[in-house]
């Protein structure tokens, strides 16, 4: 039986993908920060992956079980919306840990365990070969990061055999949709200096997000990745057409249509109502 290691795992994708994994035959080790009860094929591992030593205990916990891992794959991540001057630092810091830091600590502590063939796989985001929007760029710019960490590794890891790849998902009926919609009004209701065009962003991202998949269809595009004799870099599923239009634009008319958009409506003066 192959093992796979899945991060984020109790998440609504990671809990998705580790089913259906473990229904088509894999051994799944399931790591996330807060666990359930062991399941079929799924063996449950407590562990923070911004920890370096939660995650060298976590890889002795699959190292007892097991000598090689057919695949990591990556759903552990946060969200953050708010705007990039307002933003504060342990915040700024803390997406970038969890949204690339993990990514990183984890491969480089279970690349041990991975054999010729092996395929490392990371979700990141379709905003992440996109120009970022507003109040979404510090969650853009791990997501954009995370990618270009994937190709470098991709790079790298060819000479050994093993294939890294991305998933970049659209909205997926997950419980991060919640998330993004509480950060949204959190937003909206603390920002000093964007409030009325905040106001209008949030009609955006909820006309966007209500486009959304279920984890299900998620989990069988991450199953048929795998079963690729050789997966590609890029795989993408639930891609927005009025984001993909936008960044078509050049700079220029991007930053045109945006501020047109969200920019505050001055009151009209007594002469203009005349």
């Amino acid at each position: 039986m192959r093992s796979i290691l899945i991060t984020g795992a109790y998440g609504g994708m990671g809990r998705a993908a580790a089913r259906l994994l473990a229904k088509n035959g894999f051994r799944v080790f399931a790591l996330d920060r807060q666990v359930d009860e062991a399941e079929k094929n799924i063996l449950p591992i407590e562990a923070d992956v911004t920890s370096e030593e939660s995650i060298q205990t976590a890889f002795r916990t699959v190292k007892a079980q097991t000598d090689s891992l057919f695949a990591l794959i990556h759903f552990a991540g946060i969200y953050q919306l708010d705007s990039l001057v307002e933003t504060d630092s342990a915040a700024f810091e803390q997406i970038f840990r969890i949204n690339v830091g993990g990514a990183f600590l984890v491969n480089k502590t279970f690349l041990p365990l991975l054999q010729k063939g092996s395929r490392i796989l990371m979700v990141t985001s379709e905003l992440a070969p996109l120009d970022p929007l507003p109040f979404t760029g510090l969650y853009a710019i791990t997501k954009s990061t995370l990618d270009k960490y994937a190709y470098s590794l991709r790079m790298e890891l060819q000479l050994k055999d093993i294939f890294v790849s991305v998933l970049r998902a659209g909205a997926v009926k997950t419980g991060m949709l919640d998330v993004s919609t509480d950060a949204l009004d959190r937003f909206c209701r603390k920002t000093a200096l964007y409030t009325c065009n905040a106001d209008r962003f949030k009609k955006i991202v909820e006309s966007v997000e209500a486009k959304s998949i279920t984890p299900d269809r998620l989990a069988q595009k991450v199953t048929g990745i795998l079963q690729k004799k050789k997966p590609a870099f890029a795989y993408a599923i639930n891609r927005n057409p009025l984001l993909r239009m936008l960044n078509a634009l050049p700079h220029s008319l991007q930053l045109l249509v945006i501020k047109q958009i969200l920019r505050e409506k001055r009151p009209k003066t007594g002469r203009e109502k005349e």
